[in-house]
């Protein structure tokens, strides 16, 4: 008998994420669900029956990328219609229901909000229903457990959401309103982690230090009754969770009280990231971002002040529509100034729904691309000049993973947050913190020798 359609194999699963760690957080969460729900991961995405892409709509490339993989598997379910196909993440909050119209051979759109609903939707699917989630909901407290990709670190997400509207930023169209979780759900997740034998996490947020400002309750001087500060203090002493860290800061309300707390608590490291996007005030405030240039030296200036060695990493854009090359420059010399561990930068790219892209005064892509290039260069070279602070120094790395381009070596980071690697066997080291004296320095990563296991 011949037959026209291939069939896919049962219950296997691929997941390809695009984006922040929030989104790959996620996708944790998500892959958690699918192996509860009895599915296999597949690391080929042709030997799944479930195709998953979590996605972002921060930059235009990413977004182009999720539509060109997305039509290699459309073409693929005309010959495979036991093929289930889901778009989750930003792409799929923003577009809704316009997407099934782009992309008729899918099974799911789902916003971010509806991560933790993943099971009863594509219940809704397999009893053949074409199903959007776009809808806000209030985020109920997570109980499903994430296939983590790492065996050693992990992510938890504290504060779903973002209040900002930064010109340029999709992020509250297609995240929500900001959601707290409560302390004491975050405590028991991490202690779950820590039984698990995770030994660091990352407290995650999109806006991390708006933490605790939408939960209940106040102090006797009428403050917030939960703040991040006060989370760090909360979980801070987890068992078995010897590393502690935060990410995404904002500089609006980044403040000396957390400053002290970070120094103060020894499981936090010493790294931290805090957008500045522009040097230039008149771009800043064009982006409504809250804050001067001002300001954010007098935040590093803080920083500085009670952890010398921190590493201070962020992002930053060029391009932003109405950007001269004087105000462009104001932002190469911040990144002098502060000398920055790191940072993170992007062209502008105009995204739907924000005012930004609305705007008349839009750049050129040749002009965008040339500041990119003159911006990574300046970012490479102070990166350099960061990294010699390491040379010769003894620093205590987490072992995370074998170094792939180099079997005899490991790879794990420092309490900065700098990779390093050096010789040793992944089965002996993974999961423990190790003193390693660093011989070799780049821009971005360290090499050296490893002289005692500290576990």
């Amino acid at each position: 008998m011949t037959t026209t359609a291939k069939s896919v194999k049962p219950r296997r699963y691929h997941i390809t994420t695009f984006g922040c760690q929030m989104n790959k957080a996620d996708s944790e969460r998500m892959a958690g669900i699918l192996e509860n729900m009895g599915f296999e991961f597949s690391e080929d995405p042709n030997d799944a029956s479930l195709i998953l892409y979590n996605t972002c709509t921060i930059r235009d490339n990413a977004e182009q990328r999720v539509y060109s993989n997305l039509g290699r598997q459309a073409h693929r379910k005309r010959k495979e219609p036991g093929l289930t196909l889901v778009v989750a993440g930003c792409v799929a909050q923003q577009e809704g229901e316009a997407l099934l119209r782009r992309v008729p051979e899918l099974d799911l759109v789902m916003g971010p909000q509806h991560a933790n609903r993943l099971e009863d939707l594509l219940e809704q699917v397999f009893q053949g229903n074409q199903v959007v989630a776009t809808e806000a909901v209030e985020i109920m407290e997570d109980i499903t457990k994430p296939r983590r990709d790492s065996h050693v670190t992990a992510w938890v997400n504290v504060i779903y959401g973002c209040n900002e509207r930064c010109t340029y930023c999709v992020v509250p169209n297609v995240r929500g309103v900001e959601q707290s979780r409560m302390p004491e759900a975050i405590r028991a997740e991490m202690e779950e982690l820590g039984r698990q034998g995770y030994k660091e996490v990352t407290l995650l947020g999109q806006n991390i230090d708006a933490y605790g400002r939408d939960l209940p309750g106040t102090k006797p001087d009428g403050s917030n009754l939960h703040t991040l500060t006060d989370l760090l203090y909360f979980v801070q002493d987890v068992p078995g969770v010897d590393r502690l860290r935060f990410a995404t800061s904002h500089p609006r309300y980044f403040n000396e009280r957390l400053i002290k707390a970070c120094a103060e608590l020894p499981q936090v490291c010493e790294h931290f990231h805090v957008p500045f996007q522009s040097g230039d005030n008149d771009i800043l405030k064009a982006m409504s971002r809250g804050y001067t240039q001002e300001k954010y030296l007098r935040i590093v200036d803080m920083i500085r002040r009670y952890m010398p060695d921190a590493s201070i990493t962020a992002d930053a854009i060029v391009g932003f529509p109405g950007e001269t090359e004087a105000q462009f420059e104001k932002t190469l010399k911040l990144i002098e100034d502060v000398g920055f561990d790191l940072v993170n930068t992007a062209a502008y790219s105009p995204r739907p729904g924000t005012p930004a892209a609305l705007w008349e005064n839009q750049l050129s892509e040749e002009v965008k691309a040339d500041r990119l290039q003159r911006i990574n260069h300046v970012v490479t070279t102070t990166a350099m000049e960061r990294s010699q602070r390491y040379f010769g120094r003894t620093e205590e790395v987490l072992v995370e993973v074998q170094n792939l381009k180099d079997p005899t070596q490991v790879m794990g980071r420092t309490r900065g947050n700098r990779l390093t690697f050096f010789k040793g066997d992944i089965a002996q080291l993974a999961g423990k913190i190790v003193r390693v004296k660093i011989t070799d320095i780049r821009a971005f990563s360290l090499t050296g020798e490893m002289l005692e296991n500290l576990n």
